[in-house]
């Protein structure tokens, strides 16, 4: 049956409506970041540049590192966004556009979040690297999808609990990374990472500037929370949305978070564009090794 032009919606080119992209502009590898202007930070490194497109938040620029054919593109903040980008990314590789039908074969993509992050474990080095294993979503996206089956409520059960979460806000939702794609990420130079992903940058994370927040304590309370030994170290605010809907729709993907701050013991990093632009070379050197 075909989707009707309200749920699938093109634009007057045949592109896919909010980031504007046909399907021959994409890599079945992708390196998904937040800032815009971390498109042309990945793409320096690149050999060749094939295509270029923007469009409010969303640039993409599909290129090819040391022969690899990769496609980079900016989500902007939160799991909203990232919403729209995989829906959309899925719809490229999985729906013909022009039948708008779904296709009888299915394509999974690779899919890398290279961004930055705050920890919340004192111990954690500031410009460290991390890559989640696990992602705590904060967010209330996955309640939208028939999404039980991918959860793991043996680990936010208890959260809740300690963290004596408020009933008013999302209940939370634990995810995984894709296994083989994320364990191939790590190495002697990463940390294994327990993220949650919050629904803002301050008063969600902690932060008090004018406003008081409606748990002071919240942040010690996710410091002192453990499940089999694992204990959370980081906050940012795209992983738990990008785990979820990447296993919800059948493509892989991994989380790589540059550690740019500590909120246990108040530092921000003296470089973060350096820190960034390491974990992008390192995540490039590892990407062309993956075999699927």
């Amino acid at each position: 049956m075909a989707i009707a032009e309200s749920e699938l919606i093109l634009n007057p080119d045949g592109s896919i409506y909010h980031l504007n992209l046909k399907p021959e502009h994409l890599a079945e590898t992708v390196i998904i970041v937040g800032d815009p202007d971390r498109v042309d930070r990945v793409t320096q490194y690149f050999d060749t540049i094939e295509f270029k497109i923007s469009k409010r938040e969303f640039h993409t620029q599909t290129g090819t590192y040391q022969g690899k054919r990769l496609t980079v593109l900016s989500t902007g903040i939160g799991t909203d966004n990232i919403d729209i980008v995989f829906n959309e990314l899925d719809a490229l590789v999985n729906i013909d556009l022009k039948t708008r039908e779904i296709k009888k074969s299915h394509t999974p993509l690779n899919i890398i979040r290279v961004g930055t992050s705050g920890a919340i474990q004192s111990e954690i080095p500031l410009d460290s690297f991390i890559v989640s294993e696990l992602a705590i979503g904060f967010d209330s996206l996955l309640h939208f999808y028939n999404s039980k089956s991918i959860q793991f409520p043996q680990i936010s059960e208890p959260l809740v609990k300690h963290l004596d979460w408020d009933t008013n806000k999302s209940t939370p939702y634990v995810v995984s990374f894709d296994k083989k794609l994320g364990r191939h990420m790590q190495s002697d130079q990463t940390r294994k990472g327990f993220t949650i992903t919050n629904v803002g940058f301050y008063g969600p994370q902690g932060r008090v500037l004018r406003l008081e927040t409606s748990d002071s304590l919240l942040n010690e309370k996710i410091a002192s929370f453990s499940y089999a030994d694992k204990k959370i170290t980081n906050l940012e605010m795209e992983t738990a949305g990008i785990y979820g809907m990447a296993k919800l729709l059948g493509h892989r993907a991994v989380s790589m978070n540059a550690m740019i701050a500590n909120r246990e013991t108040g530092q921000f990093s003296n470089n973060p564009k350096k820190t960034v632009d390491k974990l992008i070379k390192y995540t490039l050197d590892k990407i062309i090794s993956f075999s699927e």
